[in-house]
């Protein structure tokens, strides 16, 4: 499992990069992170229904309720053209960090590895 404190970083790029796929509701978002990590980012209603309030708040995204052919309504929640553009930003600054980590990661000449 990923430590806490990692994901609760990423929290807010995993959101925005979901929703930059489409729209989609709470439980979705969940399963989606949940599958793309292979299970190794679990989050809980209780933690990812602040976060997307939050970036409501912000205007980073913007919710609609959807009827369906069984069982009640679901809020979906979708980007707005800011968050659009701050996904990008954290796109960017996420890169940033994985390529800084590779380049630490990878053997130096001339040092033997184990």
């Amino acid at each position: 499992m990923i430590p806490k404190a990692l994901v609760a970083a990423s929290l807010k790029p995993f959101i925005l990069s979901v929703l930059s796929r489409g729209p989609s509701y709470g439980y979705e978002i969940i399963q989606s992170v949940h599958q793309l990590t292979s299970g190794d980012v679990s989050w809980t209603t209780s933690t990812l229904y602040p976060v997307l309030h939050k970036l409501e708040n912000e205007e980073l995204l913007e919710s609609f309720w959807e009827e369906m052919d069984k069982g009640p309504a679901r809020k979906y929640y979708r980007l707005t053209a800011r968050g659009i553009k701050r996904m990008e930003v954290e796109k960017q600054q996420w890169l940033s960090i994985h390529a800084a980590l590779m380049l630490l990661w990878e053997p130096e000449p001339g040092l033997a590895t184990s």
